[in-house]
């Protein structure tokens, strides 16, 4: 089995940290004025390094002070702001475990989040969500206290607040800590001492596509190993208290939280946003760098399409041209010829306005969290705005994986980062090793021996390839494999990667266990079916299934079979798509928090059109089908 480890100049293994050590040394080397940045009432509320530092003391302090004990959970509840990062800190000052949980989950699984961790104090970040919270608060057989974040100090408790559970602000918890240092100096430095970096610094549980979720046991030392690692993979492309950050992505999830806690550490400006803020306010910070999911950026990307398509006169013809020179540009191929002199004016007549959209000072933009499709890479490059991808899960915490500035390669998620090993079994899982790998599943010792083998390898789940340079291309999940009446095997992402390069496409979802052939159930674009209606002549104001059937759209989805199936093998080839009117979302919990899809669950939900693909005649129903033949046929 040959291992791969990180490639020259990666930076140094730093060991033997913990979390409050990074922001000690960033208080130290890095400081920053505006190291948190929120908007709020109309302007920008700024936090400095060392007022970061000071609040999250006097937030430990607080939490001492409600009875709690060296390794009780704390759990989160709160908005990705400053006041999560503050009471994150605050908590492992305190050599507690932070317990964050996600927003998108439904209340059953807040319940038994709750429970399972033995969370004793809930933290909340306002009103809006504390009242998803209080019918059952009171059926929380370890919950002891809930801190109210955005509130006035001294602010009552609501209406018939049970008697069993302490009521605080985050701003009384805060003077309470103020007290008791005022008495104690020495309390922090006490805590801060007694802290091991083998020591649980979190608990994360899994968003889970299938089952119940599991809680990941990340140490201080997993997190700041991954951080240094990670962070030194950028090398000098990371300019520390120079660089301006939009922060979007949910610090509940270990990706956005490990990006946390390296700007802290290295000193950047970190401003937070939500993801539907991002082209108006990276016009107004001029960011330089950010890092995000793939959905976002294939967002842009169709937004892009989709302008290209209505856009008349000269500005659309230059777009056109800029779209389809940015589609066959591939990075590590330079331009010739025309095509290069090409380049050059639209990159002063239309690529410098998609940059300009993003600030217009962005060096690169970092992806992960799930697949990024190798073509968007290569557009976006061609534009001179880089994607770097990487790989990594909650239980390696998460960094594997990265994509180098200088070196990047679309269509891999780059080579391993320092002092972690990456290996491919002989059936084709990828495996890893090293200190950023969990200490286990919370409560579950099955589990954890089921993921970590003896030789501490962690099995990852998913399917890829080691190029001979280390470069790694992750081909599917383990999992999601699947074998046809035929007895050959499907690797399903690459084909739904494909369905969603089309503008149409929203979500794909390959099935075809035990059947003769594959198929797919496709979920629409529902803005670009309506935009493509209207370009057409079409009325675009009937409904989704409407449309759907009206011959010219139906012949647009038909015509993305023959060019998804152009690039596999006959026997893998999808034969039909059931087109459905409808959205996979977080909210119907056909995706997770992390935007993977739930596949068990679509497969249930939509049960009647998966049968109908197999069925000779296929019959319409609340939806529609397509097929090779009728593509053949057309």
């Amino acid at each position: 089995m040959r291992i791969c480890t990180a490639p020259p100049n990666s930076g140094e293994v730093v060991l033997g940290l913990t979390l409050p050590d990074l922001l000690d040394e960033a208080c130290q080397k890095n400081p920053n004025p505006k190291a948190l940045n929120v908007f709020r009432d109309g302007r920008w509320i700024s936090y400095s390094t060392q007022q970061l530092r000071e609040d999250a003391e006097a937030i430990a302090a607080g939490l001492r002070t409600l009875g709690l004990a060296t390794g009780d959970r704390v759990a989160l509840f709160m908005y990705s702001d400053p006041d999560f990062v503050r009471v994150d800190m605050g908590a492992q000052i305190a050599h507690l475990v932070d317990v964050p949980l996600y927003l998108t989950y439904a209340p059953e699984l807040l319940q038994y989040v709750l429970q399972h961790s033995e969370a004793r104090v809930l933290v909340v970040s306002d009103h809006e969500l504390l009242q998803r919270l209080r019918p059952w608060l009171p059926q929380l057989t370890y919950l002891r206290a809930v801190v109210l974040a955005q509130a006035e100090p001294g602010t009552p408790p609501p209406d018939d607040w049970p008697d069993t559970l302490t009521w605080l602000t985050l701003a009384d918890l805060m003077a309470r800590g103020r007290e008791v240092l005022a008495q104690d100096p020495d309390l922090i430095r006490r805590l801060k001492q007694a802290i091991m970096p083998d020591d649980v610094a979190t608990l994360i549980y899994t968003s889970g596509t299938t089952g119940t979720p599991k809680g990941v046991m990340l140490t201080h030392q997993n997190l700041t190993f991954n951080v240094k690692s990670a962070f030194g993979a950028m090398g000098r492309w990371f300019d520390g208290p120079n660089e301006v950050i939009l922060s979007f992505l949910p610090l509940t999830h270990v990706f956005g939280r490990m990006m946390q806690y390296g700007y802290m550490n290295f000193g950047g400006a970190v401003y937070f946003i939500r993801p539907r803020e991002l082209a108006e306010r990276a016009q107004e910070i001029r960011p330089t760098m950010f890092a995000t999911v793939p959905r976002l950026l294939e967002r842009i990307y169709e937004r892009i399409l989709e302008t290209g398509q209505s856009m008349r006169g000269v500005k659309g013809a230059l777009l056109r041209q800029a779209i389809a020179l940015a589609q066959r540009y591939r990075v590590g191929q330079p331009l010739r010829g025309k095509d290069a002199w090409l380049h050059r004016v639209l990159d002063r007549l239309v690529y410098s306005k998609w940059r300009a959209i993003l600030g217009g000072r962005l060096k690169y933009a970092i992806s992960g969290g799930a697949a990024l499709r190798p073509d968007l890479a290569h557009f976006f490059a061609a534009a001179g705005i880089i994607i770097l991808e990487g790989y990594g899960l909650t239980e390696t915490s998460p960094v594997i994986t990265v994509n180098r500035y200088e070196t990047f390669r679309p269509g891999t998620v780059g080579q391993p980062i320092a002092g972690v090993e990456v290996a491919i079994a002989a059936d084709g899982e990828i495996l890893t090793r090293g200190p950023h790998v969990m200490k286990g599943y919370f409560k579950n010792p099955e589990a954890t021996r089921a993921v970590i083998d003896e030789e501490g390898w962690f099995h990852t789940g998913d399917i890829g390839e080691l190029s001979e340079d280390c470069y790694l291309r992750i081909t599917d999940r383990k999992k999601h494999l699947f074998k046809l009446s035929t007895g050959k095997y499907v690797t399903p992402q690459p084909i739904e990667d494909a369905l969603r390069a089309s503008p149409l496409v929203d979500q794909a979802v390959v099935v075809g266990e035990g059947q003769k052939f594959a198929a797919a159930l496709v979920f629409p674009n529902e803005d670009a079916v309506r935009s493509y209606a209207r370009q057409k002549g079409l009325n675009p104001d009937q409904s989704l299934l409407a449309l759907l059937r009206e011959p010219l759209i139906r012949q647009a989805f038909e015509d993305l079979m023959p060019r998804v199936n152009a690039a596999l093998p006959r026997w893998s080839q999808i034969r039909r798509m059931a087109i459905l009117p409808a959205a996979l979302t977080v909210e119907n919990e056909m995706l997770t928090p992390t935007l993977k899809v739930r596949r068990a669950k679509v497969k249930q939900a939509y049960q009647q059109a998966l049968e109908a693909l197999y069925q000779t005649p296929p019959p319409e129903g609340e939806w529609v089908i397509v097929s090779m033949e009728q593509a053949a046929r057309s």
